[in-house]
C-alpha cells in the first residue's frame, strides 16, 4: 500500500522527470499536494501568482490580509479546475471561497473549501494485483480573520483542516497487507500585505507586496505502522506594481516566488550517508518545525540546490476600466525540482455584481502534463447584490 501512496501522491504533482545526466532529480514530495494546486483562473493567467497582487474574491488561498484592501465588503467564488486532462479524464479540483469584511477597526473574516477527487484508481498489491478500485479524495476547510494594521499594511491569520482519503474505504489488513486509513491534520497560515498609492501625471499608482507562510501544521499519517508525510508548508514572497497609463488604461507587474518548507528524501542530513537518503521510519520521525527550518539547509549541493527549489512565477495584468482584462505569465521550475515550466494566458471581466474569468495553460517542457489545462472563476458581490435588491424596493 505504500507503493500505492507514493504512486498517488506522483500523480498529483504532475512530475515528469527523466535523468539528463549523472545527477538524479530530488523533488520535493509531500502528503495533499492539491493543496499546492492554484484554484483561480486569473491568478492561474498570470503563472500562479497571487500573494502581492490586487485583491479579489480568491484571496482567501493565497493571502487573506487583501481581503481588507477589497473594494466590495463581501463576496463568494466558485472556482473548477479538470486537472492533468492529458494524462486521465476524471481528476478535477473544486474550490469555493467567500468573506465579509465588518470594517477597518474590527477587519473582517474570510473561508473557503477545497475538494479534490482522484478520479477513478486501481489499488494493486506489489505484486501488481488489483485488489479493488476507489475513487480517492481530499478536502480542506478553513477559515480566515483579516484586519488593517496601518493605512498601508494589513495582516491576516488562518486556521485549517485536511482530510486525505487515499484507498477510500478499503484496508489491506485483509489481505495480509498493511493497514490504511484515511488521514487528517491540523494547519495555519500567517500573511501580510502592503499596498501603497503614488501619484502619477497620467492617475494614481500602486505598489504592493506580500508574504505568506502556509499550512504551518502536523503531518499525514495514512498507515498503522506510523509512517507520516509532510504537508506542502511554503514561504511566499510577491511583489506587484500597477502602473495606469491613462484614465482607462492599466497594467500591472506581479514577481512571486515560493519555497516549499519540507525536508528532501535525499538529504545531506540523512543518517546513512552512503545512500544519503532517509528511511521511511527515519523519515517520519522528523519532526514538523524541525522540519520547516532543516529544508532551509538540507539539500545535497548546498545552497545551489536550495536556490533550485524556489519556484518563480512572473506576471502581468492588462486592464481596462477595471472591466476586461487580459493577462499571461511565466512560471519557472527547476529541472531537477520537477521541471512544471509554463506559460499561461487568461482573460475575464468584471461587470456590476458578477466577476468572471478563465486560463488556459501551455507546457514548455517535452511531454508536460500541465499542458492545455485551464481554469474558470465566477464570483459574485454580495454588497453589490444587496444594493440591487434595495434600489428596487
Amino acid at each position: 500500500m505504500k507503493k500505492i501512496l507514493i504512486s498517488l501522491t506522483a500523480l498529483v504533482c504532475a512530475v515528469t522527470l527523466s535523468a539528463q545526466d549523472a545527477r538524479d532529480p530530488n523533488p520535493v514530495i509531500t502528503a495533499m499536494p492539491s493543496l499546492s494546486i492554484a484554484p483561480d483562473a486569473r491568478a492561474a493567467g498570470m503563472a500562479d501568482v497571487g500573494v502581492a497582487t490586487e485583491a479579489d474574491f480568491n484571496s482567501q488561498y493565497w493571502n487573506p490580509a487583501k481581503y481588507a484592501y477589497l473594494y466590495s465588503k463581501g463576496g463568494i467564488v466558485a472556482n473548477y479546475t479538470p486537472w492533468l486532462r492529458k494524462l486521465v479524464g476524471d481528476i478535477d479540483l473544486a474550490y469555493l471561497a467567500g468573506f465579509y469584511n465588518f470594517g477597518d477597526l474590527a477587519g473582517g473574516l474570510g473561508a473557503s473549501f477545497t475538494y479534490f477527487s482522484m478520479g477513478d484508481v486501481s489499488l494493486t498489491d506489489m505484486s501488481g494485483t488489483i485488489l479493488q478500485d476507489v475513487r480517492p479524495n481530499e478536502w480542506a476547510l478553513d477559515i480566515s480573520y483579516f484586519r488593517k494594521l496601518h493605512e498601508y499594511v494589513s495582516m491576516s491569520v488562518a486556521v485549517r483542516f485536511l482530510y486525505s482519503d487515499l484507498n477510500n474505504g478499503y484496508n489491506a489488513s485483509t489481505t495480509g497487507g498493511t493497514e490504511m486509513h484515511p488521514a487528517w491534520t491540523m494547519a495555519a497560515d500567517i500573511g501580510v500585505y502592503y499596498r501603497q498609492p503614488f501619484e502619477l501625471p497620467m492617475g494614481t499608482s500602486y505598489l504592493a507586496a506580500g508574504f505568506t507562510l502556509k499550512n504551518l501544521g502536523g503531518k499525514m499519517t495514512y498507515a498503522d505502522d506510523g509512517s507520516s508525510n509532510f504537508i506542502p508548508t511554503s514561504g511566499n514572497l510577491g511583489v506587484s506594481y500597477e502602473l495606469p497609463c491613462d484614465k482607462y488604461n492599466f497594467l500591472t507587474f506581479n514577481l512571486e516566488t515560493n519555497k516549499l518548507l519540507v525536508p528532501t528524501r535525499y538529504s545531506k542530513l540523512a543518517p546513512d550517508q552512503t545512500t544519503g537518503r532517509y528511511t521511511q521510519e527515519e523519515y517520519s520521525q522528523i519532526n514538523p518545525a524541525k522540519g520547516w527550518f532543516q529544508s532551509l539547509h538540507d539539500a545535497p549541493l548546498g545552497a545551489k540546490e536550495e536556490f533550485e527549489e524556489v519556484r518563480w512565477g512572473a506576471g502581468v495584468e492588462y486592464s481596462y476600466n477595471k472591466q476586461f482584462f487580459a493577462r499571461m505569465g511565466y512560471s519557472y521550475e527547476n529541472y531537477y525540482k520537477g521541471n512544471r515550466n509554463v506559460i499561461t494566458f487568461g482573460a475575464g471581466f468584471h461587470l456590476s455584481i458578477v466577476t468572471l474569468d478563465v486560463s488556459y495553460c501551455v507546457g514548455l517542457a517535452a511531454s508536460n502534463p500541465l499542458d492545455q489545462t485551464m481554469r474558470f472563476s465566477l464570483g459574485f458581490d454580495l454588497a453589490g447584490i444587496k444594493d440591487l435588491v434595495d434600489n428596487k424596493k
